[in-house]
């Protein structure tokens, strides 16, 4: 296999895997519906560093103690199942107590701008949401570690070819994330509906939480 068909194999499938809805498309949907275009660009941005993060892992060997180590996976599994839970009940109750206080649904939603001056409200925020939950996934890692090495020609540089690869699917990651930010600016007033938004947190604070628990169940490291 060459270095141009390695390449675009991998770009083919890691575009079916990009494009697959999970978690993160999860996360960047509700962060965009709700919170406005320039978080879930952080998040996204956040996701696709983890990517990279875990590619160079993968290509320096460090990936690999994952699927050989089974206090090292539980550890990380553990770490990021609490980390998803956390975070999808936090977004969960804010649904609740939402409602709890009567919110109109005429009442209008608040700027993305002027949300950003409250006190400990930041973009930055949201990078380090998307970073960590990816970072703390270890079937992210586990995934890197077998599906990175198939892609690698004979006679190249492993390292610098294995953080090319995880550059294609981060940028890939980076522009399927980008048009579902766009996407959700042609449906933005019905988003920015009160009753929209608590279910878009429920969702997304259910499909996190599941995640986490699916983490915690998995046995079969």
């Amino acid at each position: 296999m060459t270095t141009g068909h390695a390449l675009l194999a991998f770009a083919a499938a890691a575009g079916l895997l990009t494009v697959t809805p999970g978690m993160d498309t999860a996360l960047v949907l509700r962060t965009a519906a709700v919170e406005g275009p320039r978080r879930a660009m952080q998040a996204a941005r956040g996701i696709c560093l983890g990517c990279l993060t875990w590619g160079l892992a993968a290509s320096l060997g460090l990936g690999a103690l994952l699927a050989v180590s089974h206090a090292a996976y539980n550890v990380l599994r553990i770490g990021g199942a609490c980390y998803l839970i956390y975070l999808g009940v936090r977004m969960f109750f804010r649904a609740q107590s939402s409602f709890a206080f009567g919110e109109s649904s005429s009442q209008a939603p608040e700027p993305e701008d002027t949300k950003a001056l409250r006190p400990g409200s930041t973009h930055s925020g949201w990078f380090a949401r998307g970073f960590l939950t990816n970072l703390l996934n270890p079937k992210v890692g586990v995934f890197y570690v077998t599906f990175l090495p198939q892609f690698v020609p004979a006679g190249v540089p492993v390292v610098s070819f294995s953080m090319l690869l995880a550059l294609v699917h981060a940028v890939e990651g980076i522009l399927w994330l980008s048009a579902i930010i766009r996407a959700t600016k042609l449906f933005s007033k019905w988003f920015q509906l009160p009753s929209v938004s608590r279910s878009l947190d429920r969702v997304t604070g259910t499909v996190l939480t599941g995640f986490g628990l699916e983490l915690i169940l998995d046995r079969r490291h």
